[in-house]
């Protein structure tokens, strides 16, 4: 499910940017459910190696011409799983969420490496889309999802102001892979 706001030329995610510093410069970072590629051009202006996986090619097109960024034309939700066995020092994921798919999606970060994870949670339906159950998370979802795989660094869920002025009900979470040195350094 992607945000029904525009992509255009979005700033990275404010939550994504706060815990960016947990990224090193060279990472490999993996952009799930990309869309235009807000924050895979802000991983690659850090010195990142990012891979930028959407299913909208026109989408994906935004990236053609950003150093640093190898795009991936996947369908997440259908056919065979498109990372399989590949690990990577962040993955970051925003407004997106498929459940079939979120173990192997926690299974792509490296075991020293980073997740940041944003996305609707339920309640959101007050506000708008998206309002399907199926899309937004429910109370402490991540942190079920992470328990015992990942340590979370930071967990946040509630109502907020997003895109365009748009209340929104959000769950958010950056967690480190369980060889990262710890306790970790907040950014």
């Amino acid at each position: 499910m992607h945000d029904p706001a525009p992509h255009g030329e979005e700033s990275p995610s404010p939550w994504v940017m706060r815990f960016a510093p947990l990224v090193a410069g060279a990472a490999g970072v993996l952009d799930l459910a990309c869309g235009t590629g807000r924050h895979s051009r802000f991983f690659a202006a850090r010195g990142c190696s990012v891979v930028a996986v959407d299913r909208d090619p026109q989408a994906l097109a935004c990236l053609a011409a950003t150093a640093g960024v190898v795009a991936v034309c996947a369908d997440l939700e259908r056919g065979a799983w498109p990372l399989s066995g590949q690990r990577f020092d962040a993955v970051v994921v925003t407004r997106y969420l498929h459940r079939p798919r979120i173990t192997q999606l926690v299974d792509c970060v490296a075991a020293d490496g980073v997740l940041l994870y944003e996305t609707f949670a339920q309640g959101n339906e007050a506000y708008g889309k998206p309002s399907n159950p199926d899309f937004l998370l429910a109370p402490g979802e991540l942190l079920d999802i992470v328990r015992g795989l990942l340590r979370v660094v930071a967990f946040e869920q509630g109502a907020e102001t997003l895109v365009a002025a748009r209340p929104a009900v959000v769950q958010r979470i950056a967690a480190v892979g369980n060889q990262r040195a710890w306790p970790v350094a907040l950014p």
